[in-house]
């Protein structure tokens, strides 16, 4: 006999099921996380853990710009919208594109000419965001609008029946996010946005990317707030406090600390419009790696920031780490849930972090729900810099990757990968997670690009699960006093081997590079990308998985129990499903949500770093899934599609 809780389970499973079935139901994809909580969670079960082994292709649109060789490289990140019979998403060039949803073929596309000239260090679009003005009557002109933010910082509002601007929107149709800003840029790519505006309440919130490293008085990261009828603007908030009675102002210290840039929201904003706030997954300030001028606990850095809708006044804050030397971004967007701890409801925000950790956050004060204690960590002996005596970490949900890897930890195929692996980790400073940057060089663990990472997480709210894809490589970060770095060495930029930056405004550049061995593997044991399940009700871990297979130098693959490092996020469907793409592999899998098996997967002709979408349409009705198989480098690949997949005879 089935436990009370899974019978509740498998219940609701088959109501869902039934109800997406009835009468034909189309069943959209509103928003970039299905729901503006952003739980990713579709009601849908037409395509099961039964079934899902006869997912076939159903259609393939490309759009265009991996055929165009012209111009800087770009990645395509998109995940689309489904909304009243459409399929909408952008590209990183500016286009934005409508498609019918059941083949694939296209409806309009609105170029906004992104200047192909220019190279942004994050080229991409991660998706539109979609309003309905009440004002206007149905049928009427700009009624339904999609809403773009183009990765040149300007915000657009188009009809989302023709793709036309709404001219009556700032200036004919555009809003120019670069006007206003405290620190403007100081060259053209080092402010961009990446993610789909939040619209809440009738106001467009929109946050923004800023270049890494680049300064320390980089550009500033407001938010701010937008009529989404008008585009006027109707609030700016500075993650970087300009008032002396702000509470964060004195966390904040040094002649030019209150000139820092960055802090920026460059992933996706949740929102609750009920208790009208909107949550920010806020970013490391400026410059990454030495905070000798920006001294302090930097707070609303590096946070989760609850914002009131209709102010742009802050609610409450919680800061997920302390004065940032490690570029620990929330890159992952926070997630809304209401969970059961201990038999009770409560709403809480689910953020997921760089560090390995997840923080669950009460929803309307910013009080874990899962205690978090103040840790001692190692202290910096970099001159001028101050590191944080102390980080949090999360009591009752183990770290989603580790958090110290020793020289005697070293892993390799062969004895000499291992030899000089231990040799590489033997000479950095190395005490554990948070050990900061140093002029002798230091492991850190996790490595800029996670723990977890900017695919972030989805939830089941009826099993209680989260899903979070991770990884679990290292990377060596050392600070060079700038007159001992050469030209030559300064000029490199590759992904493989050791990139250099100079961190204007500070005595030093940043050299970084994960840590592999003469193959080209990672000196860390594997897995190296793993796909991780945890109960939100008791903090417990569910399962863990390797994710993907690693693509080897002789071109074969790696044992599945390596796993892959991953970019990309997942979903979850009411048919027990967890899909991602995300892998070096090049390949779109879906998983048993209670177990972690995988069911399926197939090929795609790049890396699908981008969040899979779902949604039913039709008569009698079909369910689709979708991701956009994009890649971006040589190790992902290139390509352009949109690739829909449903169920076979």
């Amino acid at each position: 006999m089935l436990p009370f809780r899974r019978f509740t389970i498998a219940l609701a499973a088959l109501n869902l099921a039934a109800l997406s079935a009835a009468h034909g139901q189309t069943t959209e994809w509103s928003a970039y996380g299905r729901d503006a909580g952003g739980t990713r969670l579709a009601p849908l079960a037409d395509i099961n853990r039964g079934n899902v082994a006869r997912l076939k292709l159903a259609w393939t649109y490309h759009t265009g710009e991996a055929a165009d060789s012209t111009g800087p490289h770009n990645s395509f990140e998109a995940t689309p919208l489904m909304v009243n019979g459409t399929l909408y998403l952008s590209t990183a060039r500016g286009k934005t594109i409508a498609l019918n949803p059941e083949t694939g073929v296209e409806r309009w596309v609105y170029d906004a000419e992104v200047d192909p000239s220019l190279h942004f260090g994050d080229y991409n679009s991660r998706g539109v965001s979609y309003w309905t003005d009440p004002s206007v009557a149905a049928g009427a002109a700009c009624r339904r609008r999609i809403i773009v933010a183009a990765v040149d910082a300007r915000l657009l509002a188009l009809d989302a029946d023709n793709g036309q601007p709404c001219t009556t929107f700032g200036d004919h149709g555009a809003v120019n996010l670069r006007n206003g800003l405290r620190n403007p840029p100081d060259f053209p790519t080092e402010y961009e946005v990446t993610s789909p505006p939040a619209v809440v309440n009738g106001v467009i919130v929109v946050g923004s990317a800023v270049a890494d490293n680049s300064r320390a008085e980089g550009a500033s990261g407001e938010v701010r707030g937008f009529d989404a009828k008008t585009g006027a603007l109707r609030w700016t908030w500075d993650p970087v406090p300009q008032d002396s009675t702000d509470p964060a102002w004195s966390s904040w210290r040094g002649s030019r600390a209150h000139n820092t840039g960055a802090a920026n929201t460059w992933s996706v904003i949740a929102a609750d419009s009920a208790r009208d706030l909107v949550f920010l997954p806020t970013s490391s300030p400026s410059v990454d790696y030495f905070g000798g001028t920006r001294l302090g606990d930097n707070r609303y850095a590096n946070s989760v920031v609850a914002l009131r809708v209709s102010t742009g006044k802050v609610a409450w804050s919680f800061q997920t780490v302390h004065h940032d030397l490690w570029d620990y971004d929330n890159a992952s967007p926070p997630a809304l849930v209401t969970i059961h701890p201990g038999g009770q409801a409560r709403d809480v925000v689910v953020q997921a972090t760089k560090t390995g950790q997840l923080f669950v956050l009460d929803r309307d004060t910013g009080e874990p729900v899962f205690k978090v204690e103040e840790r001692p960590v190692p202290r910096s002996t970099v001159p001028g810099e101050e590191a944080s005596a102390t980080q949090p970490f999360t009591v009752g949900i183990a770290p989603l990757s580790p958090h110290h890897f020793t020289a005697a930890d070293a892993w390799g195929v062969t004895d000499a990968d291992r030899e000089v692996c231990r040799a590489s980790i033997a000479g950095l400073r190395n005490e554990g997670i948070f050990t900061p940057p140093s002029l002798e060089g230091t492991l850190v663990i996790p490595s800029n690009i996670g723990g977890a990472h900017w695919g972030g997480v989805a939830i089941d709210p009826t099993r209680g699960v989260v899903v979070i894809p991770v990884n679990r490589v290292a990377a060596e970060v050392q600070l060079i006093p700038r007159e001992q770095v050469t030209r030559e060495a300064a000029a490199q930029g590759s992904r493989i081997g050791y990139q250099y930056t100079d961190m204007k405004g500070t005595p030093f550049y940043m050299r970084r590079r994960i840590l592999l061995s003469p193959g080209q593997l990672p000196c860390t044991p594997p897995p190296f990308g793993s796909l991780v399940a945890i109960d939100l009700n008791t903090g417990a871990g569910l399962w863990d998985v390797p994710l993907g297979t690693l693509p080897l130098p002789n071109g074969s693959l790696g044992p599945p129990a390596w796993g892959s490092p991953n970019l990309g996020g997942p979903m979850i469907t009411a048919g027990g499903l967890v899909f991602i793409a995300a892998t070096i592999d090049r390949q779109f899998r879906a998983y048993d949500v209670e177990t972690g098996r995988e069911l399926w997967r197939t090929a795609l002709p790049a890396g699908g770093k981008a969040t899979p979408m779902t949604y039913r349409i039709g008569t009698p009705g079909r369910q689709y899934v979708v991701i956009s198989a994009g890649g971006n480098d040589d190790f992902f690949g290139k390509s352009d599609a949109v690739m829909a997949y449903t169920l076979g005879e």
